[in-house]
């Protein structure tokens, strides 16, 4: 999707040629255009983005001034997809923690179509690590657009009240793009997006990272048409820390410092947009491991009225020695593994082993539907020995077979639990790409199996890749386990994605961590239910409802890496400027939906679906839709408020109309794709030979001509000699063999007859 979309906007750059703008200067595509084989990266929006969908060439011109550019004939299929234009751009950021919720606004003009036309328009949203989208709303002079979520059950399935769809979804890991349709040509759009997205946190400092390069043919055509970029950045850090800004990527100006809260500004005309993303980097901590407890009544219209929770804890500056590790790396390296995807997973491996310290130990298991191990207990991670596991890897993961979990699981259990208490942390890194039919099974058997033998019992990190496995079943495992999951959806993010989870991994400084005074609430719910170790790479942040009475200072006791018991003073605080129902609300919709896959309980999943639909974070449960309403021509726009909770209670007026977008969900599995080991990248089917000839021939005046009007091809025919027109009537008569349309034999014929 990923390349079909870099291919559609490439064709639109070439297409946007034809646009005139007087002597100011013309739209045109980059200056040196990108190799084929980078193009599907360079092309994709490295900002929020909205592209005119041009499926008619015809319609492409200036909407202002007509330049009289000869009629186009054909269509593009797939459609090309012009960048607009860009009025005016601003972000707001809010900060919480280690949470970022991100809000755009921009204006964009469909600079590109005749001003009798009309076409759809797509909008892209990047976003940083961990983004989910939260809504988009866009308004027109007579329209306006709303998202919203809607349960899969209530969507109308009879054929009157079907709903239309249209084009969007997640395009890779981290873009979600939507389409709005028939917007008229000239028209300018005022769109607002909001997402929400994680900061990453290295070495004492917050980062974070917003997706804020602009490429340049998204600037207004005109010198004197001003460009206004307004970025606004609010911190809170959820106590009384000092907030040091460390460095920023654009020249803000502080409007605010208060104990733990921070605010800055930037506001310009530019005669360029943004080149670089938006980055600021910030520190709030002490030297060593610190936190707190942040309380909040529920909104008035929540379903839960349960108050909320959260404990933080911060690694500290000086966060101290990181545990010995023992780690049983568990590859799956089945037939569907081949390729990218498993030489990905040799070079991460390879890198990981070669940061072990000496004292550290480890083991390999290769499984598919046998297993292969590189030793029979745990090694000393020696550089002679990490050097043979080295040659083990590349010898032994060979793609090939089927999928079989459990008894690799299984074996890496016993050898961590038989190796005794030595002051290390028993790590099983699992890396799959598929699913198998014995998940919940095997989730039962690794709680069983992970016992209190140890002061420390082994830790389940899990890293799925592609779109065939089951998530939930990998984040139960590691919730089970009290480790962490993630996954790649795509095989460009296999490898730094792995990487990352396992540099968490090998950097726990914090184990066991437990907190009393949640036994003593009338009623809790902690999400994760099992309370994970504090990593040096990471902030830690336990969610959750309760009844009852927290006190003023709660105790955290766990066990640091010299095998000192320690016990952490919590204080705790009323959060009044912190949504703590918008921070965490994407962790407990998907912790919630691997409990309730698991457990198969249903009450479960008419929790996720109420929270989803109230706070707009897709599930596996509900379904995005766009919401039309037409605005009278002459009154001021006004915004119908709509109950975001439910769509069932929600009667829109007669001219509205709803449209589906594509599910967004991530899916429990497919089995059926990995017992045939279907090769990632094969969710579409590829054309056959004789298709493709088809196509070529159908499209070729198009293709040779770049856009080129019919009136040029009939020139050149009228111009052919006898023996030209009697090779172009071969050809098509074999192309007429595959389906090809016969009037290009007549058109032939006709010009032989005329020479």
């Amino acid at each position: 999707m990923a390349e079909d979309f870099a291919k559609a906007v490439d064709d639109g750059l070439r297409l946007s040629k034809r646009l005139y703008f007087g002597k100011d200067r013309a739209v045109a595509p980059p200056r040196s255009l990108p190799t084929m084989d980078r193009m599907g990266r360079s092309l994709l929006p490295t900002a929020p983005m909205v592209y005119a969908v041009i499926d008619n060439p015809a319609i492409v011109d200036n909407p202002d001034v007509p330049s009289y550019q000869p009629h186009v004939h054909g269509r593009c299929d797939p459609p090309a997809l012009i960048p607009l234009q860009m009025n005016g751009i601003e972000l707001e950021v809010d900060c919480y923690l280690d949470t970022a919720i991100i809000r755009i606004t921009g204006s964009w003009r469909v600079h590109c179509v005749m001003g009798s036309r009309s076409c759809d328009c797509r909008i892209a949203i990047p976003m940083g690590e961990q983004g989910s989208v939260l809504g988009c709303e866009v308004d027109a002079p007579r329209k306006s657009y709303r998202t919203s979520l809607i349960t899969l059950e209530d969507i109308p399935k009879n054929v009157a009240e079907k709903p239309e769809r249209v084009e969007g979804g997640i395009l890779i890991s981290n873009i979600y793009t939507l389409t709005i349709p028939q917007i008229d040509g000239g028209t300018t759009l005022s769109i607002t997006m909001r997402w929400s997205q994680k900061l990453s946190y290295r070495e004492g400092n917050l980062t974070l990272d917003v997706p804020f390069t602009f490429p340049e043919y998204v600037i207004p055509a005109g010198k004197k048409m001003s460009k206004k970029e307004k970025i606004a950045l609010n911190v809170n850090v959820g106590s009384a820390a000092e907030v040091l800004c460390r460095t920023t990527s654009h020249p803000l100006k502080e409007s605010m410092r208060k104990p733990g809260k921070l605010s800055f500004i930037y506001e310009s005309e530019v005669l360029a947009w943004s080149k670089e993303d938006f980055s600021f980097m910030y520190s709030a901590c002490s030297s060593q491991i610190s936190g707190g407890i942040l309380l909040q009544s529920p909104p008035m219209d929540d379903v839960d009225q349960r108050d909320m929770f959260c404990m933080y804890l911060y690694p500290g500056k000086e966060h101290g020695k990181v545990f010995k590790k023992k780690i049983v790396f568990v590859v799956d390296i089945s037939g569907s593994m081949q390729g990218k995807a498993l030489n990905d997973v040799k070079n991460v491996l390879s890198t990981a082993l070669s940061k072990l310290h000496p004292e550290d130990m480890f083991n390999i298991i290769a499984f598919n539907d046998e297993v292969r191990r590189y030793s029979a207990s745990m090694e000393m991670a020696t550089e002679d020995a990490v050097e043979r596991a080295s040659q083990w890897i590349n010898m032994n993961f060979i793609a090939g077979g089927g999928t079989d979990i459990l008894l690799p699981l299984t074996m890496a259990t016993e050898m961590l639990n038989d190796g005794g208490s030595d002051g290390s942390v028993p790590i099983i890194f699992l890396v799959t790409d598929g699913a198998v039919e014995n998940e919940r099974h095997i989730c039962d058997v690794m709680r069983k199996n992970l016992t209190g033998k140890q002061s420390v019992y082994p830790r389940i990190y899990t890293f799925g890749i592609g779109i065939f496995c089951n998530y939930y079943f990998l984040r139960m495992l590691a919730m089970i386990g009290r480790g962490h999951c993630d996954a790649a959806y795509d095989l460009d993010s296999v490898e730094p994605r792995m990487r990352r989870l396992y540099k968490r991994a090998i950097s726990t400084i914090f184990v066991n961590i437990a907190v009393d005074a949640f036994d003593d609430l009338d009623e809790v719910k902690v999400y994760p239910s099992f309370i994970p170790d504090l990593s040096s790479e990471s902030l830690l942040t336990v969610s959750g409802r309760y009844c009852g009475n927290f006190p003023k200072t709660v105790k955290a006791k766990g066990l640091l890496a010299n095998l000192d018991n320690i016990v952490l003073d919590l204080k705790v605080h009323q959060a009044k400027d912190i949504p703590l129902d918008k921070l965490f609300i994407k962790d407990q919709i998907e912790l919630l939906t691997a409990e309730a896959w698991f457990s198969e309980n249903k009450q479960l999943v008419e929790m996720v679906k109420n929270m989803s639909t109230k706070s707009g974070v897709m599930s596996e449960y509900t379904q995005m839709f766009i919401f039309q309403s037409t605005n009278k021509v002459g009154e001021t726009i006004k915004v119908q408020q709509m109950k975001k909770n439910a769509y069932e209670k929600m009667e829109a007026p007669r001219s509205d109309k709803m449209m589906l977008l594509p599910f967004g969900g991530v899916g429990f599995g497919n089995l059926e794709a990995t017992s045939e080991n279907t090769p990632h990248g094969a969710g579409e089917r590829k054309p056959e030979a004789a298709e493709i000839i088809v196509k070529a021939a159908s499209n070729c005046c198009g293709n040779l001509c770049s856009y080129c009007c019919c009136p040029c091809c009939i020139q050149v025919c009228l111009k052919i000699n006898n023996q030209c027109a009697i090779v172009l009537t071969q050809l098509c008569t074999a192309l007429a063999c595959f389906g090809c349309f016969d009037c290009c034999l007549e058109m032939c014929c006709d010009n032989r007859s005329v020479s």
